[in-house]
């Protein structure tokens, strides 16, 4: 039986057989990524969008289409499971190891404009936390301290994960299109994803030090 199998994987074609591999890989490391935030899950979506883009035709725009789905299943049941696990440490009267590892990686300024956004708009916030580097956990903390039932959560998250993996599919995209070799254009997304999440953080940080400044001079 083993052998016959590895026969048969012999004769599949190169692009078949990095389909069987990189289809469950992309959906293991994106779910992992959304249960474990140290992942960049967003470079991983792009980088299988640059692979799918070289395999893909005219006739067969079907790799494509695959990663899409892929990623955005697997980082909705990756949040479902995230925010399941929340759920059992709020319920807890001790909380739980989930729920602080959450509370550990937002600060109370951004949990604070979270829970405003989401009292007012809360399945646009929703969209937006996922499209935003750094931005799915506060926003994620503040519906587990609403109570939000996860039913609620699932259909706001659906949407927001299907717009993540389109962007960061079309950055792929963008990247791979650009190079006639599938490693540079891999360079390229992963390198055009990563400046995309620094620029938030910047961001932050350039507020950040303008607020320190005004407090000093009001002082």
């Amino acid at each position: 039986m083993s052998g016959g199998l590895l026969a048969a994987v012999r004769d599949l074609p190169p692009e078949s057989t990095q389909q069987a591999v990189g289809y469950p890989s992309l959906f293991l490391l994106v779910s992992l990524g959304a249960l474990v935030p140290v992942v960049p899950t967003g470079a991983i979506v792009s980088s299988a969008a640059v692979v799918a883009l070289h395999q893909s035709s005219a006739v067969s725009p079907f790799p494509l289409l695959f990663v899409f789905l892929v990623a955005s299943a697997a980082a909705f049941l990756g949040d479902l499971a995230l925010y399941w696990l929340g759920q059992r440490g709020v319920r807890s009267r001790n909380g739980s190891r989930w729920l602080g590892s959450l509370r550990s990686r937002v600060t109370p300024d951004r949990l604070a404009h979270a829970q405003e956004r989401l009292d007012s708009h809360q399945v646009s916030v929703l969209v937006l936390s996922r499209l935003v580097p750094a931005g799915r956990i506060p926003v994620m903390l503040a519906c587990l301290l609403a109570r939000m039932p996860l039913r609620r959560f699932a259909r706001g998250d659906a949407a927001a994960c299907l717009a993540w993996a389109a962007t960061y599919q079309l950055i792929g995209i963008l990247g791979g299109s650009l190079f006639p070799e599938p490693w540079q254009g891999v360079v390229a997304a992963v390198g055009l994803t990563l400046l995309v999440s620094a620029v938030p953080a910047a961001w932050r940080r350039l507020r950040g030090g303008g607020r320190d400044a005004l407090r000093h001079e009001d002082a």
